[in-house]
């Protein structure tokens, strides 16, 4: 059973969680939104150039994943700051 249509829900579901958290840093002033928005606009890309095959330098891949975690880990810490 071939499921890479998994892999276009994911990147939908990932743009969209990348649009709302704009939309939370823009519209509801939460600082947190930009390390959502940033977190997820990575994954997007990186799973659009695994889809594509782009000839990416694994270093950058490398580097853009430590980005995607240290602003997941901001928008985490942000929240649990507010709880």
């Amino acid at each position: 059973m071939d499921l890479q249509f998994l892999q276009y829900a994911s990147i939908i579901i990932e743009m969209v969680i990348a649009i709302l958290g704009l939309f939370i840093a823009i519209e509801k002033k939460k600082i947190y939104g930009y390390g959502l928005f940033l977190t997820f606009a990575i994954y997007v890309f990186y799973d659009f150039a695994k889809l594509s095959n782009w000839n990416i330098n694994l270093n950058v891949l490398y580097f853009s994943f430590f980005v995607a975690t240290l602003s997941a880990l901001f928008a985490v810490w942000k929240i649990f700051k507010k709880l």
